[in-house]
């Protein structure tokens, strides 16, 4: 008994042959992100953790990819040399009304500040300074990690609460953190930022005390989140769930106290930090990470605000409008 093949039924076997092969022999998509600083960053490390991610290889390679800062990871995402990049506050209003972003969004959170009983970031002043509260800045020089920083707007908030105004009342100066100890001990500035983990310096601690904190200056503050493209994320939807799912799993397992001594030794082992420095990581002594990695929108809304009453940015910013949690919120109920 003979087959007989009609032309319209060989084009559909071919057409439907080459869509199977197609996708079983489609490799994974390099997933380039962006990250500075390990362990407040997950990005270098979030493999480590054995068995733990599942699709990695798979549906996508995960490709870290370090920068200074997250002002050089926006110029990266602008650029198309990155599919997910960290940002802050700072960068997204400016890039969103000055660079003409409108289909950037937010779609994840790394950490937040003054979370309940979790880190907040400090101002620092000399142990034996006279300067006692906040209206003894007027005159004074304030060191920050940049001019129009988080830490530079949230310190004018407390400052101007107490009546002290920039430029009027006193003088604001850029350097790095690692430099904070330095300038005060060298009275180059009167108040200085201080971060972990700089702040775990001995001889930080030794000549060091907190004036206030940015938890009581502005409340709980987000001040990293993960943002992607929009049509990044309408493209490779299902990549991007696949990829938050282990993000989350891998978020959980730096956090659950029993894997602690071995988060210990990854991050020691990756940033050479030695292990007895490093006992506050992923502990109440750090900052706050969302267990399902999810941003607090309200917290960001509140900090952009801040922006425009400083006159950083010149319009008001909807920042739910610029959010897309749906590939996150779907990977958080797989693992529920």
């Amino acid at each position: 008994m003979r087959i007989r093949h009609t032309v319209p039924g060989v084009i559909c076997f071919t057409v439907l042959s080459l869509a199977f092969a197609t996708v079983g022999s489609a490799d994974p998509l390099k997933l380039r992100i962006g990250w500075s600083v390990t362990p407040a960053q997950l990005a270098p490390i979030m493999l480590d953790p054995p068995g733990v991610t599942q699709h990695n290889g798979k549906s996508y390679v995960l490709d870290p990819i370090r920068f200074a800062g997250s002002g050089q990871t926006l110029q990266a995402l602008g650029a198309g040399e990155l599919e997910i990049a960290p940002m802050t506050f700072i960068q997204l209003a400016p890039a969103i009304q000055n660079a003409g972003m409108t289909d950037l969004r937010i779609v994840a959170d790394e950490f937040r500040d003054g979370v309940g009983e979790y880190e907040t970031n400090q101002y620092m002043v000399l142990k034996d300074s006279p300067i006692q509260k906040v209206e003894d800045l007027k005159g004074k020089i304030f060191a920050t990690n940049g001019i129009g920083s988080g830490q530079d707007v949230f310190a004018r908030v407390m400052l101007r609460k107490h009546g002290v105004e920039y430029p009027r009342d006193y003088t604001i100066i850029d350097s790095n953190f690692p430099f904070m100890r330095a300038m005060l001990a060298e009275k180059k500035a009167d108040m200085v930022v201080g971060v972990k983990p700089f702040t775990e310096d001995p001889t930080f601690k030794t000549i060091a005390r907190t004036l206030f904190t940015q938890k009581e200056a502005v409340g709980t503050s987000d001040m990293l989140f993960l943002t992607a493209r929009a049509d990044f994320i309408a493209k490779n939807r299902a990549l991007l769930v696949d990829f938050f799912e282990d993000y989350i799993r891998s978020l959980r397992w730096y956090m659950d106290p029993a894997n602690h001594a071995a988060v210990i030794d990854i991050v020691s082992r990756y940033t050479k930090v030695p292990a007895n420095r490093l006992e506050w990581i992923f502990t109440k002594q750090d900052f706050y990470r969302d267990p399902n990695a999810k941003p607090d929108i309200a917290a960001i809304q509140r900090s952009v605000d801040m922006l425009k009453e400083f006159n950083f940015v010149k319009a008001n910013l909807d920042v739910n409008k610029f959010a897309d949690l749906s590939p996150l919120e779907e990977a958080a109920e797989r693992i529920k």
